[in-house]
């Protein structure tokens, strides 16, 4: 264990390096392809660094935080565009914790004058990566995310105690458990990351989950409901140029169709790296073919709800919820997790606990005593 914290301490020396390195760029290189060709080296070597980390929760932090999402970001910012390029006087503080950090800042609008006129004609809203329009919203307060992210940890916790005792339970209730756990074990490391990067930059952020499991369509659950963070950075980096692309071809209408496909793809791809560097076994490709089938539902969905707009009535939210909810357990259950399973990267990660709980007690151990012979 202390081998692994040593090498992951050269790991974010090297991630903070390279994102100053990146900043720099910003006020000396013009962007476009000049400043894509001095980003690549970065982005290739994000790419590597999770190879360096042999833990499951270390590596694949790494990988989703560095290797996806910071790469996307540093290439988007190339090209003056994505949350590294938003604000030209941006801190090198605020630059790196973006660039480093799932996290994407709460845009406050200012304030309205009293007398302002409405505009008939508004701008209208950015293309959402599930083919619609519109923004995604997110209702519940500060507060009642809290306290909402403090019952998952709990949960969270009392599920981990559960699957140690997972060789007394039927295959298919490990599966069920695995889905609850990711899930959890998601949305509470980002919902922590998201309060140290609160805490350090003093800036209200966006939630990475809005309730997912009460999706009513899959438009719903991968648009606005689930890891909204990765879903911000494949929209301008992937779904906007493809959808660009196919408007000249085939037109505004179906153009979101393509850009659909490419976006789950491209994010298939990266989970399968993420596979890789948590088990560094060979690829067999169950990943992206589960996001691949994600995306053609989806596009099938869009394209139904646009030919029978206003002549179908929709099922009751009810049954909406069972469906797509059940939909998405039972191709997980299918595609995602038997790669992960053959991997044993849940026994690693529960084997992680054990290891880190008696780190943390030699550490106490070293501290009492050093008190007790001082």
């Amino acid at each position: 264990m202390e081998g692994e914290f040593g090498n992951f301490v050269e790991v974010l020396t090297s991630i903070f390096v390279c994102i100053f390195y990146s900043y720099s760029l910003g006020k000396i290189v013009p962007k476009g392809k000049t400043r894509l060709l001095c980003v690549l080296p970065v982005v290739c070597l994000f790419l590597y660094l999770p190879l360096h980390l042999s833990s499951v929760h270390l590596g694949g932090a790494t990988a989703f935080f560095i290797s996806w999402l910071g790469s996307f970001k540093l290439l988007l910012f190339a090209f003056d565009k994505g949350p590294l390029a938003s604000d030209p006087s941006i801190s090198i503080g605020r630059f790196m914790a973006i660039a480093c950090l799932p996290i994407e800042i709460q845009e406050n609008p200012p304030p309205k004058p009293e007398n302002a006129q409405i505009k008939t004609n508004p701008s209208p809203p950015k293309p959402h990566l599930n083919g619609q329009n519109g923004k995604n919203q997110h209702p519940r307060s500060t507060k009642s995310r809290s306290l909402n992210h403090v019952i998952k940890g709990f949960l969270l916790a009392i599920l981990i105690g559960v699957l140690y005792y997972s060789e007394h339970f039927h295959p298919k209730l490990i599966l069920v458990l695995h889905c609850l756990y990711i899930y959890l074990l998601l949305e509470f490391l980002l919902a922590m990351v998201g309060v140290l990067a609160r805490a350090l930059l003093g800036l209200e952020l966006k939630p990475h989950f809005n309730e997912p499991y009460l999706s009513t369509s899959l438009q719903d659950f991968w648009g606005r409901r689930w890891n909204l963070m990765a879903t911000s950075i494949l929209r301008p980096a992937v779904y906007e140029p493809v959808l660009d692309f196919s408007t000249r071809f085939i037109g505004r209408k179906w153009a979101p169709l393509p850009a659909v496909m490419g976006s789950f793809v491209v994010s298939g791809l990266m989970h399968e790296l993420i596979y890789y560097y948590q088990g560094r076994v060979k690829p067999t490709w169950e990943v992206t073919w589960f996001f691949v089938l994600q995306g053609l539902c989806l596009t099938l969905e869009i394209v139904l709800k646009k030919a029978l707009r206003g002549r179908f009535r929709w099922l009751p939210t009810p049954v909406s919820v069972v469906l797509t909810v059940g939909f998405v357990v039972v191709t997980c259950f299918w595609l995602f997790f038997p790669q992960f399973l053959r991997s044993k990267a849940d026994v690693r990660m529960l084997e992680e606990y054990v290891a880190f709980g008696e780190y943390m007690k030699n550490v106490a151990r070293t501290f009492q005593k050093s008190l007790s012979s001082s």
